[in-house]
């Protein structure tokens, strides 16, 4: 086998220094152009390879950053939460470890030591099951970063401001002229044992909703509410939007509009509403959470879009802060909007007239 190109062989071809030659590979510092376009061919002609070893030998680092999620099977938002992260870290020279926890904390505490073991350059969490997996990280002076959840003010964070897309939604149907409007949603008290911290999304959301409805002067019906898992591994996806709907549906007086605070609740709402005989938006408006599913259901899903791989980004670049030994890095709040698509309208003569729901 033929002997690896060096760095210095590359440097005597471009006819610069290796200083020269490191300032390119690593894109920071000046170049003229003229000596970039040079450096760049005589990569090509060795093709040489950056010796990685090497490289974490010389930093002492791993060039290495694990990611907990919580089941990127289940949900496309952490998938797309992953792509970002994996992305960012790709341009940055560094490699992701990915490790799904699906809601076990054994599973997640196995993880975490797998990580210390590798010594890992830093942590991502999207998000942890367990305050105490995020502490053990920290009392290890490996650096974490918490995603769209808080587990602890110890560490920074990328999160979401929920509220202000869940307002534009609520907004979106009372201007369609929407007036009984119910929700189908996550449990604050089922999400993570009712943590004050890692409930704020549910707790946003659900705040979000009663507010729409009292500055528009409607009354909160308990029963246009209804709150539960999102989903359950054993089930597959959409189930529990399906049986809040059905419940919705043989209720009383069916509603006029559904914001439902994700895209998995919000497919199966669709489900039940296309099982009942009745029409989307000609019958009952329907709005996601998410932007995940959306494109994909018919009609196509009016939603409240996060920035998914936006939070990955952002995550990974916090993680890199604290690796470089930069100031200790504050936590960033991203926002949310509405998507409008084809689910949502205006509300017919016929459905906002007092009805009974259909048996």
């Amino acid at each position: 086998m033929s002997k690896p190109t060096t760095l210095i062989e590359v440097a005597r071809l471009a006819g610069v220094s290796t200083a020269t030659v490191n300032r390119v590979l690593k894109g920071v510092g000046y170049v003229s152009a003229d000596t970039r376009t040079r450096i760049e061919a005589a990569i090509k002609k060795t093709r040489y390879r950056p010796n990685a070893l090497a490289r974490e030998l010389r930093s002492q680092r791993s060039m290495t950053i694990g990611h907990v999620v919580s089941a990127i099977t289940a949900n496309p938002f952490f998938a797309n939460v992953a792509r970002g992260a994996d992305d960012e870290a790709l341009e940055k020279g560094f490699k992701t470890l990915l490790f799904n926890h699906n809601g076990s904390l054994e599973r997640e505490r196995q993880g975490i030591e797998r990580f210390i073991e590798r010594r890992v350059d830093a942590v991502l969490f999207t998000v942890a099951v367990s305050r105490d997996d995020v502490v053990m990280l920290i009392e290890e002076g490996i650096p974490v970063v918490q995603i769209e959840r808080t587990a602890t003010r110890d560490a920074p964070s990328v999160t979401v401001d929920n509220t202000v897309g869940a307002l534009e939604a609520m907004h979106y149907l009372i201007e369609l002229g929407h007036r009984r409007i119910a929700l189908v949603g996550g449990d604050p008290d089922l999400v993570y044992h009712g943590d004050p911290l890692m409930r704020s999304v549910e707790d946003e959301r659900l705040e979000a909703y009663r507010a729409g409805l009292a500055a528009a002067g409607l009354s909160w019906n308990p029963d246009y509410e209804r709150l539960g898992q999102y989903y359950r591994h054993e089930d597959g996806a959409g189930v529990q939007g399906y049986q809040h709907m059905r419940a919705l549906l043989d209720g009383p007086e069916r509603p006029t509009a559904v914001f439902a605070t994700c895209d998995i609740l919000a497919a199966g709402v669709l489900q039940a509403i296309y099982e009942s005989g009745l029409r989307v938006p000609d019958d009952i408006s329907v709005i996601g959470f998410d932007d995940t599913l959306a494109i994909n259901l018919a009609p196509r899903l009016t939603t409240v879009a996060q920035p998914m791989e936006e939070l990955g980004r952002r995550g990974f670049s916090l993680a890199l802060a604290q690796i470089d030994g930069q100031e200790e890095p504050g936590s960033i709040r991203l926002p949310s909007r509405l998507v409008r698509r084809d689910s949502a309208g205006p509300v017919s003569a016929q459905a906002a007239r007092p009805r009974r729901a259909r048996g």
